[in-house]
């Protein structure tokens, strides 16, 4: 005990307090070298999503089959490109085709039969005029003959009145008498036939009228049925080209064929069968998707991004610089789609096309380590 205590003395003795106060020195340097920089330095906060790829900005177009059936021609070649309108594959349709050859041979023949009808038609309505025109001109001159034979029978009547007379004076013969009175008669006779003769025209003419009316109405309603056919046999074919139509898969818009399905012609597709996408022209972005805790409040367009791309080490390959453009502002599927342009440098080797998958990383701000250790220290409590 002695000895340690001569030791512990002495050797306080022999500090002069240097050691201490320059580890003190350094000790306080240290302490705030760390401060000013735990203050005053700018720490750079990323989000990163390992789910992110890049994409045509254009929309894309899926093809789909309308009917189901066999596949009779097939134009599906990956990486081909289209122009809208174009028939890329075309499933049986030598039925309709068939029956729709039918409907037009049948519409062809009743245009001839209809034309027929209304020839008729059109001829029996000229025919009644025509008759109305001769009746108006027979009355017209049965007229003048009836004024003419009224007037000799007038005549003819007075002189047999004269004659009467005359014989019963004893002046005139009883054969002259007896001939004026029969001429008399005899022109009355021939009067009264003429004007019974005009009363029968018109009566004799409404019933061509009507026997005419009886045959337009036959004709109107073969007619009516003929065009009634014909209406059908269009509307069957109009039916037969949309289903011959409905059985080619046309591009809806011009671009290039990024997917499709390996199928030959024979083989059997089905309704609604997916056969290939048609990716529309476009600039080339990345999509990325984020929790809505990473993204919403936090990203917004503007924003510097890092895009590294599967496939490509980083080390190697490098990174691709990128900016947030737009960010969705909905939830779907419990992610938050944000969309970035990229713009990749001239020396980048990485050969930058749809459907790379990748990662992205996103400045979302720079503060200070005090703030990051306080605001981790708060969401760690908060979560607790």
């Amino acid at each position: 005990m002695a000895h340690s205590f001569h030791r512990i003395s002495h050797a306080l003795r022999r500090d002069s307090g240097f050691r201490s106060s320059t580890g003190l020195i350094i000790a306080l340097v240290l302490i705030s070298a760390w401060l000013l920089w735990a203050f005053r330095a700018r720490v750079t906060r990323y989000e990163i999503s390992d789910s992110a790829r890049l994409e045509i900005n254009g929309a894309v177009y899926p093809l789909q089959a309308n009917v189901a059936g066999r596949l009779s021609l097939s134009h599906l070649e990956l990486g081909r490109v289209v122009q809208a309108g174009d028939i890329l594959a075309e499933v049986d349709s030598r039925d309709e085709a068939l029956n729709l050859d039918i409907e037009r041979t049948r519409l062809v023949s009743l245009g001839p039969q209809i034309a027929v009808l209304k020839s008729q038609i059109e001829t029996e309505g000229l025919g009644r005029q025509d008759e109305h025109r001769v009746l108006d001109l027979s009355l017209g001159a049965s007229g003048a003959q009836y004024r003419e034979a009224e007037a000799q029978a007038v005549l003819a009547e007075r002189e047999a009145e004269r004659a009467k007379v005359l014989r019963a004076d004893g002046i005139l013969a009883q054969a002259d008498a007896e001939r004026a009175q029969a001429n008399a008669q005899s022109k009355r006779a021939a009067a009264d036939g003429l004007k019974a003769a005009m009363a029968r025209l018109r009566p004799e003419l409404q019933v061509r009228d009507r026997d005419r009316q009886v045959r337009l109405k036959q004709l109107a309603g073969d007619l009516a049925k003929l065009e009634a056919d014909a209406a059908n046999s269009n509307a069957n074919i109009r039916r037969l080209e949309y289903e011959i139509e409905r059985r080619r898969i046309r591009a809806s818009i011009g671009g290039r064929l990024s997917e499709c399905a390996t199928l030959e012609p024979g083989a059997h597709i089905s309704e609604g069968q997916q056969l290939g996408v048609i990716l529309a022209s476009g600039e080339l972005q990345a999509v990325a998707e984020f929790q809505p805790s990473a993204a919403f409040g936090k990203l917004h367009p503007g924003q510097h991004a890092t895009l590294r791309l599967q496939g490509f080490p980083w080390a190697q390959f490098g990174t691709i610089p990128a900016t947030v453009s737009r960010v969705a502002g909905e939830v779907r599927d419990g992610r938050v789609r944000v969309e970035l342009a990229v713009k990749a440098p001239p020396s980048s080797r990485i050969p930058l096309q749809h459907g790379l998958p990748g990662s992205v990383e996103i400045e979302v701000e720079r503060i200070t380590p005090v703030a990051l250790l306080l605001r981790s220290a708060g969401e760690a409590v908060g979560a607790r």
